[in-house]
């Protein structure tokens, strides 16, 4: 529903009928009018709004015709008849924004429809709606505005431009009394956004941890399970179509990332900027890295994790490849699929599960979303974020705690680790166990080590200096151990 992040003492208005008895206040710039049902006792808008007799016909600005645009195009005629059930509206895409109108797509579109003008669907004044899915942040950040501008609101799955320029984009929708409906900017088909907004409403968040990108997933679980290397499992995702051509966005992290500001920005009101967070990426990860966790009885997961620490009221916000208990839930989160975990005061814990990417799941959220613009017709106040000062800020990445796994190329030599425990100990980080093949070609080994509870920032200290004895070759691997409750 739209005011996606209502400010402090704002009115939340619905387009559903009230509660028995109870006539709905909308203010004075409603413009319906109630009448009562003389069998139920409720109110519903006067002229029968949700009447198959007199439904409105909404129509839509589509800016972008991709493989969700496609989908979006598709499913919403498919689903019509039920849409106009559940939302009492018609929904009719009225222009298609190309680039390239002469293109080959998979469904035709009307030439009546096309432009090649994104302003087409801003200037349009019987256009209500507009969904953006061009991506990139620029054009999709002048089209956005504009539309939040002239009095429309927007549907975008644009989870970059949300999070790096989200905090203007939210201020300009507070300013214009317009909604930004974002369902499909995070975890796909997973209505993740919703949940946390609405159903979770009552709750203090206490953390959020998820596998929200499918590509790094479906790596891991290839080289988990066929014993792929990164490199090969790559290749293949690429064939399968999970990967880009270029997976830069997906390896790095950072794709990822995008939707951890997103998520942490709705759970503790307030933007976290792209700079304070710790991102990691999956690309130094090797097979042999699998196969030690295995043993030690964890499975590697590339982790979205957002915590409040309640002593503080800061928010860590991080993403990075980390072991997790081979018997937890999210250990057997497999292939593309993703999985959110929210933990709530009130709830506990709750797992969202399903597909995160992919032409119908993410048109599922698109069209949720274009209902849900549907049902709230008028304007809005508060659609910016809501502050709560009982947060502190964004948790230093160097003052997280966690446990360690820790692979270090070494000299196959009497008292090589002991040096890398002697300087472990001058950093005062403990370690928990030690595994040293007794097979290996050359006269470096590979020692990997457990390490106990510490800052990440001093770790990370130990591990330039380990990095820098002469007895150690190339890049040490360090990946977080997450005790997820």
């Amino acid at each position: 529903m739209a005011p996606r992040f209502p400010s402090p003492g704002s009115k939340r208005k619905s387009s559903h009928g009230s509660l028995a008895g109870a006539r709905p206040t909308w203010g004075k710039e409603s413009f319906l009018q109630w009448e009562e049902v003389k069998e139920s006792g409720c109110f519903r808008p006067k002229g029968g709004f949700f009447s198959k007799m007199s439904e409105p016909t909404l129509k839509i600005g589509l800016a972008g015709f991709g493989n969700v645009g496609a989908g979006v195009y598709k499913n919403l005629k498919k689903n019509l008849p039920l849409l106009r059930e559940r939302t009492g509206c018609i929904l009719e895409i009225t222009k298609i924004a190309v680039r390239d109108p002469a293109k080959s797509r998979e469904f035709a579109i009307p030439q009546e429809l096309v432009t090649t003008h994104l302003e087409d669907l801003v200037n349009d004044p019987e256009i209500s709606i507009i969904v953006e899915l061009i991506g990139g942040t620029d054009r999709a950040f002048d089209l956005v505005k504009a539309a939040l501008e002239s009095g429309k609101a927007v549907v975008t799955g644009n989870k970059a431009l949300l999070a790096e320029r989200g905090q203007e984009l939210f201020a300009i929708a507070e300013a214009s009394g317009r909604p930004i409906h974002y369902e499909a900017a995070v975890a796909g088909g997973i209505p993740i956004i919703k949940a946390v907004q609405e159903s979770l409403i009552g709750n203090h968040i206490q953390s959020v941890v998820g596998i929200i990108n499918g590509t790094c997933n479906y790596i891991l679980t290839r080289m988990t399970e066929a014993g792929l290397t990164y490199e090969a499992a790559l290749v293949e995702a690429q064939g399968l179509g999970y990967a880009e051509a270029d997976p830069t966005l997906d390896i790095n992290g950072w794709d990822a990332a995008h939707k951890a500001i997103i998520l942490a920005s709705l759970s503790y009101g307030r933007w976290v900027p792209c700079d304070r967070i710790h991102v990691e990426g999956i690309e130094a990860i090797k097979a042999e890295d699998i196969d030690f966790a295995a043993k030690l009885g964890y499975t590697i997961k590339l982790l979205g994790v957002i915590q409040l620490h309640e002593e503080s009221g800061a928010v860590e916000v991080r993403v990075q490849p980390s072991l997790i208990p081979s018997t937890h839930i999210l250990a057997s989160v497999k292939g593309a699929f993703n999985a959110v975990m929210v933990r709530g005061d009130i709830v506990g814990n709750t797992l969202f599960y399903g597909s995160g990417a992919g032409q119908d799941p993410t048109s599922s959220s698109v069209i949720a979303d274009i209902a849900d613009a549907a049902m709230w017709t008028q304007p809005t106040r508060g659609a910016g974020l809501a502050t709560h000062r009982i947060y502190g800020e964004t948790l230093p990445i160097e003052e997280s705690v966690s446990k360690y796994y820790l692979r270090v190329e070494a000299e196959d030599r009497p008292g090589v680790l002991a040096r890398i425990a002697t300087v472990l100990g001058e950093f005062s980080i403990g370690i928990l166990s030690v595994i040293q093949p007794e097979d290996h070609d050359d006269e470096y080994a590979a020692i990997v080590l457990m390490l106990h509870y510490a800052p990440f920032g001093i770790v990370r200290e130990a591990l330039k200096k380990i990095s820098s004895l002469d007895c150690v070759r190339d890049r040490a691997v360090l990946m977080r151990v997450e005790d997820i409750k």
